[in-house]
């Protein structure tokens, strides 16, 4: 991939960062975007640190458009930010949370994905490829707002697939399990932590959908869990 330009917002995640060293690793040039990002986080010379707020529509634009300023073109978008609240019901979540789990992880990909899809087009052979969660298709008690918004992403995903298959872009989401990440660690301390899914292997399959072989898939929802499947 040495000649492609890649974006991965929330590259310095728990997730995006695995997938961030992922793409370095190929040749590829990435652009590391997230709220608070340095290019310390990852001193490689195919690395450019790009901080922005994701939930804000003119810092989107402005960032895709500063990307296809320097480098000409833009080839991949990995969509990896996201947020996690939960614990309470339906009738008790409050409009603080319904909020910040729908800027997160619905209102972040759309205005992504509208600065950035009409420069994957011209690309000729455009991937997009979305974290989204296993909750998406399988409700849980006490997360409403976040599987209402992880669902919503799905759809949004797989519109965006079948409007621009005809431009070689393919667009698919991914719908990991529970992550052994540092935050879902301190947030489940008690948990068997040998039975979540690696973080590696869901940059494994990032790197594969985004790649020249995977361009017959597109508009899927790809599950993968740990060893608890």
């Amino acid at each position: 991939m040495g000649d492609r330009v890649v974006i991965v917002t929330g590259a310095n995640g728990g997730l995006g960062s695995f997938v961030t060293q992922r793409f370095l690793a190929t040749g590829a040039t990435v652009v590391g975007a997230s709220r608070s990002i340095s290019q310390k986080d990852f001193p490689l010379p195919n690395f450019v640190a790009l901080p922005v707020d994701f939930t804000k529509a003119p810092e989107v634009s402005g960032a895709v458009g500063s990307i296809v300023g320097r480098y000409g073109r833009l080839d991949v978008l990995v969509h990896v930010l996201g947020g996690f609240a939960g614990g309470t019901s339906v009738a008790e979540t409050n409009d603080t949370t319904w909020e910040q789990m729908r800027d997160l992880n619905l209102t972040s990909a759309f205005y992504v994905l509208r600065a950035a899809i009409p420069h994957l087009r011209k690309s000729g052979a455009g991937r997009i490829v979305a974290i989204g969660s296993l909750a998406a298709v399988e409700p849980h008690t006490g997360l409403g707002a976040y599987v209402t918004f992880k669902a919503a992403l799905v759809s949004l995903v797989r519109t965006v697939a079948l409007e621009n298959w005809d431009a070689g872009l393919t667009a698919n989401v991914i719908l990991p399990g529970t992550m052994d990440t540092p935050a879902n660690r301190k947030a489940m301390p008690g948990a068997d932590f040998s039975k979540w899914l690696k973080p590696a292997e869901v940059a494994d399959l990032v790197l594969w959908l985004a790649d020249e072989r995977a361009a017959h898939i597109t508009g899927t929802a790809v599950p993968i869990d740990g060893a608890n499947a």
